[in-house]
C-alpha cells in the first residue's frame, strides 16, 4: 500500500496520507509525490479543488519521518537531511501559493511537517480531537516548514509562546492563533467531503469556534513573551503568576536553549516581513546546519532513539546564534518549481 494515496474523485484532487501506524509522518518520497500531484492538477480544468486528509483515527500528520535523517547524520552524511528539507520547504511554499482551493482536514495530531502540509492550505478544518503544535525546539530544531510565518501572524506574542513551548492547540486555540479556519464536528466530515467531491466549497459549513485558552491568556502571554530575546523571556517567566506562565515554565524547561534563542529571532524577523519565502529562508539557515552544528542529533537520540527524554543540550552564546542564522550564500533556498 502506498504511503500517500493520490487520486481524483469528481471535481476534487484527493491526497490521503497513508501511514496511520506512524501517525502519517511524512517521508521524503511522500513530499515529492504530493508536489507532483499538485503540479499535475494546477492547470487541469477537471480539478476544481484539492482535498488533503490522513488515514486512521489518530493523526492528520504528526511530523516528518526523521529516523533516516538521524541515521544519515550519524554517518556524517548531512546532505540527505538538507535535501529533504529543501524539497519539503518548496512544497510548503507551493501549497501556500496554490491557485486552486486546498482543503485540509486536521484530525488528531497535526505537528511539525503536518503543519507544513495542512496549515498553509486555503481552507483548514478542525474538530474536537484536533491537536496542533510546533514542538521542534524539543528536538533541537526551530519551528520550520513555514511555521514561523503562522507564528509571526498569530495575535500579539501568541506565536512566540507557541514556538518556544511547543504547546498543543485544540480546535479553538488553532482558529484563534490562525492555524485553522473552520470548526466542524468530525461526524459531519463525510458530508463535507462529498460536497467537495462535487466541487462545492459551500459544503464547508462551520460551527462557532470552541472557546480558546490562548485567547483568554493573550494579555498574560503578551507581557511574558514580548522580550527581544530568550533571556528576557526567561526573566519575565521566572516568578510570574498565571496559567500561561505556569504552563510555559514547565514546557520550556525541557527544550534546547540554542533552538529557542534562534526561534525568537526568526519569529521576530518574519513579523517584519510576513511572507512564506522569508520564513522558509530563515528556517533553512538553521535546519541546514542543525545536524552538524546544532542539537538535532542529540534531540532525536533522546526523544526517538534511546527515548530517555534526557537530552544533553549544548551551551550557547551570541556567536552561536549568529552562526546558526547567517545567510547560506550559494546554499540558500532558491524558488524554482523543479523537483
Amino acid at each position: 500500500m502506498s504511503d500517500v494515496i493520490i487520486r481524483t474523485e469528481g471535481r476534487a484532487g484527493r491526497i490521503t496520507l497513508n501511514r496511520p501506524k506512524a501517525l502519517n509522518a511524512l517521508t521524503w518520497g511522500m513530499c515529492l509525490a504530493i508536489e507532483d500531484a499538485l503540479d499535475q492538477w494546477r492547470d487541469d480544468p477537471a480539478v476544481a479543488l484539492i482535498m488533503i486528509d490522513g488515514a486512521g483515527d489518530r493523526a492528520f500528520c504528526a511530523g516528518g519521518d526523521i529516523a533516516d535523517m538521524y541515521a544519515s547524520a550519524k554517518r556524517g552524511d548531512y546532505a540527505y537531511g538538507q535535501r529533504f528539507w529543501r524539497d519539503e520547504y518548496r512544497l510548503n511554499r507551493k501549497i501556500q501559493h496554490y491557485p486552486k482551493p486546498i482543503v485540509s482536514f486536521l484530525h488528531g495530531f497535526t505537528m511539525g511537517g503536518g503543519v507544513g502540509i495542512g496549515c498553509h492550505a486555503s481552507h483548514r478544518i478542525v474538530a474536537d480531537d484536533s491537536r496542533i503544535a510546533m514542538p521542534e525546539c524539543g528536538i533541537g530544531l526551530v519551528p520550520d516548514v513555514g511555521g514561523s510565518l503562522l507564528l509571526a501572524r498569530a495575535p500579539g506574542f501568541t506565536g512566540t509562546y507557541l514556538g518556544l513551548t511547543g504547546s498543543r492547540m485544540d480546535a479553538g486555540d488553532a482558529i484563534f492563533a490562525g492555524f485553522a479556519d473552520h470548526y466542524i464536528p468530525a461526524q459531519d466530515w463525510d458530508g463535507v467531503k462529498a460536497g467537495l467531491v462535487a466541487g462545492d466549497l459551500d459544503a464547508i459549513k462551520a460551527r462557532p469556534a470552541p472557546p480558546s485558552d490562548l485567547a483568554a491568556w493573550q494579555a498574560e502571554i503578551d507581557v511574558l513573551f514580548s522580550g527581544d530575546n530568550v533571556a528576557d523571556i526567561h526573566a519575565a517567566l521566572h516568578d510570574a503568576p498565571g496559567p500561561a506562565a505556569e504552563k510555559a515554565r514547565k514546557l520550556i524547561s525541557a527544550n534546547a536553549p540554542l533552538a529557542m534563542a534562534v526561534a525568537v529571532r526568526i519569529i521576530a524577523l518574519v513579523r517584519q516581513d510576513p511572507r512564506i519565502e522569508t520564513a522558509l529562508d530563515h528556517e533553512y539557515r538553521y535546519t541546514h546546519r542543525a545536524a552538524a552544528q546544532g542539537d538535532f542529533i542529540e534531540g532525536i537520540r533522546a526523544a526517538i532513539i534511546d527515548k530517555d527524554r534526557a537530552p544533553k543540550w549544548q551551551n550557547y552564546g551570541p556567536a552561536d546564534v549568529a552562526a546558526m542564522t547567517a545567510p547560506l550564500g550559494a546554499k540558500a533556498l532558491i524558488w524554482e518549481d523543479e523537483t
